[in-house]
């Protein structure tokens, strides 16, 4: 089944969504919002499958779905720890700024704990104080847990998947290094990011979710122009299973925790770095992936960070071409020009 959250308050209104995008149905007698649906999942879901299968079939009142209208799948969750699955994507941007990667990063993944408690709309703008920041997208995949027990092994990780969606990381490269270089992780340079407007149980995507991995190009285009379309499946080391595991391993972790795979990033038939769209390659789902390969092969990067008026998409189509998870559609906005963000008062997307 296919879960959004409409604009709504804090957490947004729960809708089961029609496989093809096109209906929804308000599932508030069951659960009013999707946290509310995880803390109960076991009762929730079948009732929440039923409904399901009722939208498909008209036999339930049904609305259009506008994923304009949805927030993120989980507005703001309990927790949000991205991982770094696609350890190319790793080597290239530490590479990019003359740093070593140790070998431990191919088998122990690396995590960070992002800010959870309020997501950017799949179709909300990002808001950006100072273009000298470095701003770029990150095209991921990620999941929604249930409850998972500390010291989770990699099985019972992969059992406590509920839903999966993608994700749009959203990161200020130049304040990266900075903060690194205090050796205690990520804060400022990891604003609000986002998440597809659609949440998918693994069950629907068929097989397209084989042992804990998504597999499918994503296609990310940058203000109208196809930027990559790397596959989720290829290249990615380490799997959910080991990335919910490794969050887990001395920590319980609740109901509603999102598990981000890190950028989406493929190799190069030759296994080097890959190879952007316009030379044959699949390109990249970020933007620093693209400006290190330049670096390597020109000797400066060419491309610019995000600026105010730039738009990126990310999607993930299957094989008949229909849209899975919806499209994350967001246009960097100045944060200089109050009027173009609105007025926006807590707790309203």
């Amino acid at each position: 089944m296919k879960l959004a959250s409409l604009r709504s308050g804090r957490d947004g209104a729960l809708v089961v969504v029609s496989r093809d995008l096109a209906w929804c149905a308000p599932a508030d007698a069951i659960a009013p919002t999707l946290q509310a649906a995880l803390d109960n999942w076991d009762w929730c879901a079948p009732f929440l499958e039923a409904l399901a299968n009722s939208v498909e079939l008209g036999a339930a009142p049904r609305e259009r779905f506008h994923e304009r209208d949805a927030a993120s799948p989980l507005p703001r969750a309990y927790q949000w720890a991205d991982g770094s699955a696609y350890v190319n994507h790793v080597q290239l941007v530490r590479r990019a700024r003359g740093a070593e990667m140790p070998e431990s990063f191919w088998t122990d993944p690396l995590m960070y704990q992002g800010g959870s408690d309020g997501f950017l709309g799949p179709r909300e703008a990002i808001p950006l104080a100072d273009e000298d920041w470095g701003c770029d997208f990150e095209a991921e995949v990620a999941v929604i847990t249930g409850d998972v027990p500390m010291g989770a092994s990699r099985e019972e990780a992969l059992g406590s998947i509920r839903l999966v969606m993608l994700a749009n990381d959203v990161s200020l490269r130049n304040l990266i290094p900075g903060e690194l270089a205090k050796s205690f992780g990520f804060f400022q340079s990891k604003p609000a990011g986002s998440f597809s407007p659609v949440a998918v149980t693994p069950a629907q995507l068929g097989d397209a979710w084989r042992d804990g991995r998504l597999s499918g190009p994503i296609t990310v285009d940058l203000n109208g122009r196809p930027f990559g379309r790397p596959d989720a499946g290829v290249d990615m080391t380490l799997d959910f299973g080991a990335l919910i595991a490794h969050a887990a391993k001395t920590r319980a972790l609740s109901a509603g925790t999102i598990i981000g795979s890190g950028t989406v990033s493929n190799r190069g038939p030759d296994g080097g770095p890959g190879r952007p769209i316009d030379q044959g390659g699949v390109g990249y789902a970020c933007l620093a992936e693209q400006r290190t390969v330049e670096t390597l092969l020109t000797g400066a990067p060419e491309t610019p960070f995000l600026r105010a008026g730039d738009t990126v998409t990310i999607e993930m189509r299957d094989a008949r071409r229909h849209s899975i998870f919806g499209a994350i559609e967001q246009t960097v906005v100045s944060t200089a020009s109050s009027a173009a963000l609105g007025a926006r008062a807590p707790g309203v997307l």
